[in-house]
């Protein structure tokens, strides 16, 4: 049986194993588990990987010293820490490695600054936004790489027809590019879930109704929130539902549901809602 002091001295050990443990691979400075460098992009020399992100996230992309754009798309985010004792580049140096890369690749100033810089290009289809920050003059460095992408469709046609019965509409955030009604390819998902409620629920029909914030003027947001309403209902029609099922509206800003003083209110008034007749 062990004594209560054996037990203190075993608990000690383990400690002292553990911080061991945790000082070697500090002096490894090897990449943290699981961590990768983006097939688009190598690191610097010297630098290894210090934090990681993989997934379908947002991210705040600037384009002049105080403006910025939110981008949402596949993510991955990448912080690097110098290792002990080597040359140390300069933030000048880390930024323009990067975009002579970028530059390579076809891709686009957006905005530099003295440890910022910011490109965006089209590769394979697809829509690539990054940026790169340095910290500590040129100790740190972070890249975030956002690919715009669908993401996943997590409301349902049965999860419209339940909000539909409860509260007789549904609000969807489809995307469309400033000051177009153009419908994108990542709005699909959508589209097809409405097409699902409508061919299921034969005796069900619809007014598919286009809001907008408050930038701009009043008379152009309620012509482009019928433009949207109306490319949402004609692809709906197009999916094999009958056109006098449904019928298209746009409310401008009129009809706001959130403070159109924040960014984020004005996301939630950029809306499209599916109202019960």
């Amino acid at each position: 049986m062990k004594t209560k002091r054996t037990a203190v001295l075993i608990l000690a050990l383990s400690f002292l194993l553990a911080g061991a443990v945790f000082i070697r691979a500090q002096e490894e400075e090897t990449d943290v588990e699981g961590a990768k460098d983006h097939p688009l992009l190598s690191r610097m020399k010297n630098f290894y990987i210090s934090n990681y992100l993989d997934r379908y996230d947002e991210h705040d992309f600037y384009f002049s010293e105080s403006d910025m754009k939110t981008i949402e798309g596949d993510r991955t985010y990448l912080s690097y820490q110098l290792k002990e004792g080597v040359p140390q580049p300069s933030p000048l140096q880390i930024r323009r490695n990067y975009a002579n890369a970028l530059k390579t690749l076809g891709a686009k100033v957006v905005y530099e600054d003295e440890g910022y810089g910011c490109w965006t290009l089209v590769k394979g289809g697809r829509e690539i936004w990054v940026d790169v920050q340095v910290y500590n003059d040129g100790q740190n460095y972070e890249i975030n790489i956002v690919q715009i992408a669908a993401m996943v469709q997590e409301v349902t046609a049965n999860e419209m027809l339940d909000a539909l019965n409860k509260d007789g509409f549904i609000a969807l955030y489809i995307n469309f590019d400033t000051g177009k009604y153009d419908l994108k390819p990542e709005s699909q998902g959508t589209i097809d879930q409405i097409i699902a409620l409508l061919v299921d629920n034969t005796d069900l029909n619809v007014s598919i109704e286009g809001h907008t914030d408050n930038v701009g003027q009043p008379a152009a947001n309620k012509t482009l929130s019928e433009q949207r309403a109306r490319a949402v209902r004609d692809a709906v029609v197009k999916g094999g539902v009958n056109g006098s099922r449904v019928n298209a509206i746009g409310w401008g800003q009129e009809r706001p549901i959130a403070d159109n003083r924040s960014e984020d209110g004005r996301a939630k008034n950029r809306r499209v809602e599916i109202v019960k007749k």
